[in-house]
């Protein structure tokens, strides 16, 4: 049976389907498009393609002819049902050509329901397998399927380069059980840009990215990138097992935090970034030059304004394009494993920007955030906050932090602002906040959240490091959710960070009055598994660099700076530098240039360099410096109580008897000679570190007169102990002696 006109095609009989595919509003198109039984001897096959002359359907060898609505762009033809035209072709010609077409509309979903089950209960940790943009291949044809979370949209259409922008073209599939809309555009390949057409239930439209998408236009552009997902390969269990003693509590631990926008940049070649590949060869080798044991990356999850420095991320699931492709990003993270270097990323899932493509207001609702303002707007980043009730919201970012860990193998994720996500009245006034359901201020959605992110990244990647940035006293932010704990690996201490640049910014003559600032942080050092962190918020806003903090002239300024370096690597807690800090900048942190870099030809400066090389290596190779960081019987004072000096000093056991360090600190420009101090145990020490060292731009003031600078301890009681030894302690000086013998 060949064509059968249909009769009544000027009726209006499908007025109102027309109407809806003519304005995008069409929220059910499969029940209309593609291939459908009219009645027991005929079908028919609808199919709508704006712009298109004539139609014709290709059925094995046969062909048809289609005739178009009035003069519409729906085309349709009607066989008889002994024709088996499931797997028919469309040929359409256009004012450049005839092309031959797979029709979206006669391919079913690709959908998993468990997934779908998994994504509304707040469970799937790989919601990014079922979201977003995926290459794939139904009934032998490959194409790419598309997918979106809008569950309040009247209908939503994919948009891109390949239909011209049209929302009229590619109308989804709806789910109602899910809200998730979907659908399958054959023969589309990767590096297609698109988006999503939402027709909001107030019929406004909105053209948004897709939240899930694994890349992104640069800014300027604001479109989704059509990206197969890039995975590196799974890792032995060996590899697994010395990464997890790599990232443990008794390990060494020194992070090296990096804006990779601004540590090099190509002057010669227009000011331009650096690649992830050039990146990969420059800045790993330096960090392993220095002796760092992690790398740390402020967010690549894309974002459009430089200025946010990646805060403000409007693709989580994308590594930004400023630095290459998503490939290129996997190699460097490869790099760096290659390396032994452990590669941490900021994650920020605390709040997103207001930026039109984004997530607010996504399907025409608050959907991925509260709609009241009190619970749903950040008043002082102007973003806004995840509705982390919601369980589609959880499984987005529960699937976006397996994304990071599971695909890349990301070593850790730094938690951005956790603070913030905790609490219900954070940075509100009286009456600004909704209590929770107890009455009280703890935003319960987002604990409940960041419980399940830790838990699933450990128990699926158990080598990680799940750090916050938590600046309260909140409590068991480092303890299992088994013991109802947050169940992080590390925390920032951010009291260490704040008590102790207050101290060491003071005037040398002043300090003697604030000893406690220097001394408190041991009062709670173990209460938490803390990352001692300097990092690029105390060197940028208006607050200087690290060597614009210290007080006195030049001289005493670089000094004062070496000997707080040299007792923050002898403090309990693991350790984060700033780029820039071992070059001891003058200037503030600036996100367009690079790092002062021609600083390495100056003696005070490259002094800083090699002392920071010292110190990461004395880290690293001495148990007692890293091996208790996270248990009390890893230090204990010797003096704390000499503020009138403004001297402490204090002691580091390693799990062995054996492994003892004696540290010294003279937060002072007075030089003390045959000054006696308390010792643990008799035996022999060596001074293996002097900040005063004329190597390290010092005054040269020794230790001990020995060569070697051997010190043999004294029955003489000191400081609560049965044996002391006796030594010259240098201007603004912190001293390292190791126990050798004895």
């Amino acid at each position: 049976m060949g064509n059968i006109r249909l009769k009544n095609e000027e009726s209006g009989e499908w007025q109102a389907e027309l109407d809806a595919l003519n304005h995008a509003s069409f929220r059910d198109p499969f029940s209309f498009l593609g291939l459908h039984k009219l009645d027991a001897k005929t079908n028919v096959i609808r199919a709508y393609l704006p712009t298109a002359i004539d139609v014709s359907v290709s059925v094995g060898t046969q062909e048809f002819v289609m005739q178009r609505v009035a003069k519409s762009s729906l085309f349709f033809v009607m066989l008889d049902v002994s024709i088996d035209a499931k797997k028919y072709t469309l040929q359409a010609e256009y004012e450049n050509g005839k092309v031959s077409l797979e029709d979206p509309y006669r391919f079913g979903t690709s959908l998993n329901h468990h997934d779908l089950y998994l994504f509304n209960e707040g469970n799937l940790e790989t919601s990014y397998k079922l979201l977003g943009s995926h290459l794939v291949e139904l009934d032998s044809i490959s194409g790419v399927r598309f997918s979106v979370w809008a569950p309040n949209a009247k209908a939503v259409s994919v948009i891109g380069h390949f239909n011209g922008w049209n929302a009229c073209a590619h109308p989804m599939r709806f789910h109602p059980a899910a809200g998730i809309w979907e659908l399958f555009v054959p023969n589309l390949r990767a590096n297609e840009t698109y988006k999503y057409s939402i027709l909001a239930s107030d019929l406004n439209r909105y053209e948004r990215a897709d939240p899930y998408a694994f890349k992104m236009e640069q800014s300027p552009g604001t479109a989704s990138i059509v990206q197969p997902l890039v995975s590196i390969s799974d890792k032995s269990a060996e590899w697994i097992e010395s990464r997890k003693k790599q990232n443990a509590v008794d390990a060494p631990v020194s992070i090296y935090e990096v804006h990779l926008g601004s540590w090099k940049r190509r002057a010669e070649e227009g000011n331009r970034y650096l690649t992830y590949r050039e990146l990969a060869d420059d800045l790993v080798s330096y960090v392993n030059e220095l002796g760092f044991t992690h790398i740390q990356l402020m967010p690549v999850s894309e974002y459009p304004f430089d200025g946010s420095w990646g805060y403000q991320p409007v693709g989580l699931f994308a590594p930004t394009s400023r630095f290459g492709s998503v490939e290129d990003f996997a190699y460097f993270v490869e790099r760096c494993h290659e390396a032994e270097l452990g590669l941490i990323v900021d994650w920020v899932p605390g709040h997103f920007p207001s930026d039109e493509n984004g997530l607010h207001l996504f399907d025409g609702t608050h959907l991925y955030e509260h709609a009241d303002a009190r619970q749903g707007f950040h008043p002082d980043w102007n973003t806004y906050i995840y509705n982390y009730d919601r369980p589609e919201v959880q499984s987005y970012l529960l699937g976006n932090a397996q994304y990071w860990l599971r695909e890349f193998k990301i070593d850790g994720l730094r938690v951005d602002a956790v603070a913030s996500m905790l609490y219900l009245d954070y940075s509100r006034k009286e009456g600004e906040w909704i209590p929770n359901c107890f009455g009280g201020r703890e935003n319960l959605g987002a604990i409940a959240c960041l419980k399940k992110v830790n838990a699933r990244s450990y128990a699926n990647c158990p080598q990680v490091m799940m750090v916050a940035e938590e600046s309260t006293a909140w409590p068991g932010v480092t303890a299992p959710t088994d013991y109802n704990g947050l169940g992080f690996g590390y925390k920032w201490n951010m009291g260490w960070m704040n008590d102790s640049l207050s101290y060491i910014k003071r005037d040398p003559i002043h300090r003697k009055y604030h000893h406690h600032e220097i001394t408190f942080s041991m009062a709670y050092a173990y209460s938490e598994n803390y990352i001692l962190p300097l990092s690029h918020d105390e060197v940028v806003h208006g607050k200087g660099s690290l060597l614009s903090k210290m007080p006195g002239d030049d001289w005493q300024q670089f000094a004062n700076l070496r000997a707080y370096l040299a007792f923050m690597f002898a403090h309990p807690g693991k350790k984060l530098l700033f780029m820039g800090a071992e070059l001891a900048q003058r200037e503030e942190w600036n996100h367009n240039g690079q790092l002062n870099w021609p600083l390495l030809d100056s003696e005070p400066h490259r002094a800083v360099f090699e002392l920071v090389k010292k110190l990461n290596q004395h880290y690293r190779t001495i148990p007692a410096l890293h091996e208790n960081d996270t248990k009390p019987v890893g230090f204990k004072w010797i003096d704390c109580h000499n503020a009138e000096q403004s001297m402490l000093s204090f002691i580091r056991f390693g799990k062995q008897a054996s492994e003892v360090v004696v540290v010294i600190a003279n937060f002072t420009p007075t030089v003390h000679h045959t000054y006696r101090i308390g010792v643990p145990s008799s035996g022999v020490y060596q001074t293996i570190l002097n900040t005063d060292d004329e190597q390290l731009y010092g005054s040269g003031v020794l230790a001990v007169s020995h060569a070697q600078q051997l010190v043999e301890s004294k029955p003489v009681t000191s400081h609560g102990f049965e044996h002391s030894i006796e030594l010259s302690i240098g201007p603004l000086t912190t001293l390292y002696l190791r126990k050798v013998a004895g």
